[in-house]
């Protein structure tokens, strides 16, 4: 099958995976806030600003033409769940499917916000202002039971299975969708996509060619610059883009040993990122994917806060990350194509401090900070760090075939480094690594019913032993535009390497007179622990879980407008669940926690023409069981409220975007969530933007008020943000 121009007027649907997106959504000329693409094939055949990327419902728009199956509908096509595009008539599995017009138009802020949209996912910050999210809110502080791609590249940390959002590379005005499968999708993407996954797709570079700007103000210090420059022809089209973004955080913390609790926070972040997009015709049945980042900046740490062994001063850490990915799509036929991608991806934290520990607690082996008014204790004064540099290669080939309209397989292999190198957690360097198959195959025996069946086997060194994901779902159409689903799934997530083999210490730098004999001398955190409780040094065991799903999918059609729904029914088994606290005061992490949980989820969306209204809404029903070795009563209890602290009994979401007259576009949101630790989170949002549009550019106005309808901090006392309306301004221009 030949390569299709994406920028020309016309642009067959195409079972290509091999761009990412379904060829029609990369033929399209995509207008989201300012979007009015200045391709020239494109604007020949619409007038700027007359054409627009419209939202989930016709991110697969086959009304024109017949889809694979021979059905002439507009339902929403899923990439994700198994590798294979699909109709969500026929995904074993419910989808989420955001897409960047709805994130721009509603103002969402920053990428992790994104994920208050999706029904049974929550949002939070830990430590100093760490944003996290959760689906259904097994985690505690490390976010690491999703699997996070960008483009199909894995974006959490190595080593340390961190998600960190602030520093991802990935402007809002460059998203086309996000899709988040719901439930284990091990059998997929292995180890790591354990509660699901959340797949990140960037527009295509000839999707934003030409110059776009834009500037965002407003309330804590927030401010975010855009820029991006992008052209090309019909052989090679390219993208180079710019994003600035700061916040300083949340405005006060509190301090419960102090006379007066209240504080100020050093809790912000400056990020800069840098990023190159390319795609290269090699010939009708070869295309070459280039994709190349920089990251750089700061995100600060409130010493008050997360301050370690006594520091005397705020422990910012310096960001200094970079990506390279390649990815080589071959189309052999209409019904064989494949692709090989390799990615490589470097993460380097430099984080220093000054501590100043008493010399007297140091040598009674209890360390504690200094007192400087006492003259019978000498403090130790020197310099400590928590540096560390990791980086993953990951290579990947996936075929897909097509025996037949009913019958279609995908498979592949894959295998990843995880490399680290930190004097500090590990003591020098390492490597860890990961081979993988998988494959589903999608069988439609009769018009009404589709069977999947996949699987993910891996090999991990992390354990020293091998896994295997399976998935089987069944799928009733009912007609073709409602689906009743049935899946049962199986997955396994394996502990990281600094869980499973930390070797955890500072060496003091620096070391100010008159205990110079210190330097560089090698302190162990294991001798710091409490030793009652400690399972520093205990070899940790997989994850399981076991999910059932039934589920439903239906898209009625109304006189203007469509109403799509989507219901979830789950149950989930979840053992041998790693919890605890891992800090230079307290290890206690084991396999130590079972869990049984269940619930439903609704999500909807009524569109009309110039309206969009959509809802969601979940409920869980969760019980947790401690299971792990006796330790004590204190350790125990925090075991079970960590693993659960996101977990929340209610939560939803509605979105309503409006068209109104003179290009005036209006949007609103109210998010909630029922009970955290501490509050009920609930906050509304309110948009308001103008759009002009002329000959050969476009530019917009925007204000965006987000009101906290609860001023209580939700999950920690240091949540705090005073003025419960937060504005802000935003301006952008693209020609």
């Amino acid at each position: 099958m030949p390569v299709t121009n994406r920028n020309s007027a016309v642009c067959p649907i195409s079972w290509r995976l091999s761009h990412g997106l379904p060829s029609f959504a990369r033929c399209s000329l995509s207008v989201a806030l300012l979007c009015i693409s200045p391709g020239v094939a494109q604007a020949q055949a619409n007038p700027v600003g007359q054409t627009e990327l419209q939202d989930d419902a016709l991110l697969a728009d086959a009304s024109a033409l017949p889809d694979a199956y021979g059905v002439q509908s507009a339902i929403p096509e899923v990439l994700t769940t198994t590798r294979l595009r699909q109709p969500k008539s026929r995904v074993p599995g419910t989808t989420s499917i955001i897409s960047g017009d709805m994130i721009r138009k509603l103002g969402i802020m920053n990428l992790v916000e994104v994920f208050r949209l999706v029904p049974g996912m929550t949002v939070n910050y830990v430590g100093s202002n760490v944003p996290v999210t959760s689906y259904h809110g097994t985690v505690h502080y490390e976010q690491r039971r999703m699997q996070v791609q960008v483009d199909g590249r894995t974006s959490y940390r190595a080593n340390l299975s961190q998600v960190e959002w602030n520093t991802m590379p990935v402007p809002l005005e460059l998203i086309e969708r996000i899709e988040i499968s719901r439930g284990p999708n091990s059998a997929a993407y292995g180890i790591n996509a354990f509660l699901g996954t959340i797949n990140i797709i960037t527009r295509a570079p000839e999707d934003s060619a030409g110059i776009e700007l834009r500037a965002i103000s407003g309330s804590r210090g927030y401010r975010r610059a855009f820029g991006s420059y992008g052209g090309g022809d019909n052989d090679y089209t390219w993208r180079l883009a710019y994003e600035k973004r700061m916040s300083d955080g949340f405005d006060e913390q509190f301090d419960t040993g102090a006379d007066d609790p209240v504080k100020p926070f050093i809790n912000g972040y400056d990020i800069n990122t840098f990023s190159y997009d390319g795609s290269l015709a090699l010939s009708p049945d070869y295309e070459l994917e280039l994709r190349a980042g920089v990251v750089e900046g700061v995100d600060e740490e409130d010493s008050l806060k997360e301050g370690k062994l006594g520091s005397a001063d705020d422990a910012n850490i310096l960001v200094d990350d970079y990506y390279l990915q390649s990815k080589l799509n071959v189309t052999t036929s209409d019904r064989h194509f494949f692709h090989i991608q390799a990615s490589f991806q470097n993460y380097k934290r430099r984080q220093r401090w000054t501590t100043c520990i008493s010399g007297n607690s140091l040598f009674a082996g209890d360390p504690e900070i200094c007192d400087l008014s006492d003259p019978n204790d000498a403090p130790v004064i020197a310099i400590l760090n928590e540096d560390i540099e990791e980086n993953r290669l990951e290579l990947e080939l996936q075929d897909t075939l097509l025996f037949s309209p009913n019958l279609k397989l995908v498979s592949g292999l894959g295998y990843r480094k995880d490399s680290y190198e930190s004097e500090t957690y590990f003591n020098g360097r390492g490597n860890n690594y990961q081979s993988r198959a998988f494959g589903n195959l999608e069988y439609s025996p009769l018009r009404w019913l589709t069977l999947n069946a996949g699987g993910n086997w891996e090999k991990t060194s992390t354990t020293d032993d091998s896994y295997f994901s399976p998935r089987i779902a069944s799928n009733f159409i009912l007609d073709d535009n409602h689906t009743l689903r049935f899946v049962f799934s199986k997955a396994v997530r394996t502990p990281d390497a600094f869980e499973q083999d930390p070797d955890w210490s500072y060496r003091p730098a620096n070391v100010a007179p008159p205990f110079e004999f210190l330097e560089g001398q090698r302190f162990l955190v294991s001798d710091l622990v409490s030793q009652g409780s400690s399972t520093y040094g205990n070899r940790l065991e997989e994850e399981r879980i076991t999910s059932r799903e039934i589920s439903y999918f239906g898209q009625y059609y109304l006189d203007e407008g469509t109403f799509t729904l989507e219901a979830r029914y789950f149950h989930d088994e979840l053992t041998d669940m790693i919890s605890g606290i891992i800090s230079t005061s307290r290890w206690t992490i084991d396999n130590n926690i079972d869990m049984d949980q269940e619930g439903f989820e609704l999500e909807g969306m009524l569109e009309y023409p110039g309206t969009r209204i959509r809802a969601t809404y979940a409920y869980l029903d969760q019980d947790t069981e401690y299971v792990g070795k006796p330790i004590s009563d204190y350790d125990r209890d925090q075991a079970i409220e960590l693993v659960g602290r996101l977990s929340v009994r209610h939560s939803g979401s509605v979105a309503l975007i409006k068209d109104l007259p003179y290009n005036v576009k209006a949007a609103t949101a109210f998010y909630w969530a029922d009970e955290f630790r501490l509050s009920q989170f609930e906050r509304a949002d309110f948009r308001l933007a103008k759009q002009v549009y002329e000959r050969n550019f476009s530019y917009e106005l925007a204000l965006t008020m987000q009101h906290y309808v609860t001023a209580k901090p939700t999950l920690s006392p240091d949540n705090k943000i005073n003025d419960q309306n937060q504005f802000f301004v935003e301006a952008g221009i693209r020609f």
